[in-house]
């Protein structure tokens, strides 16, 4: 498995904060939908834009991924195991966003 770079991390990171502070899943890119729906929790969806309508509502995304944060700490991976590097990453790059997404989540789902 491959890792991403420092700067893939972050364009993920941007764009999800950009959905979430704007209201607007049209800002959700395609590398960002590919790590997301990765996770778990996320229902399949066809493409991009079959997500995109599912998570329409502003809010929707920031409420999926903090209440699926439980299932995407990656947590059972340690140093020496077969693709640690890879989950490690992945674990970070989810806690960004949880943190992104507690800011901007509605508050009627505190």
């Amino acid at each position: 498995m491959n890792l991403l770079t420092q700067r893939q991390c972050d364009m993920i990171v941007n764009s999800v904060r950009k959905v979430v502070s704007t209201g607007d899943i049209t800002h959700l890119t395609k590398q960002a939908y590919n790590f997301v729906m990765l996770s778990s929790g996320f229902i399949a969806h066809c493409n991009l834009y079959g997500f995109q309508d599912a998570y329409r509502e502003p809010g929707a995304l920031a409420t999926e991924i903090c209440n699926n944060s439980v299932y995407n700490r990656w947590a059972n991976f340690r140093p020496g195991d077969k693709d640690y590097d890879y989950y490690t990453q992945k674990k970070e790059v989810y806690a960004r966003l949880v943190q992104i997404c507690r800011i901007y989540r509605p508050l009627s789902d505190l």
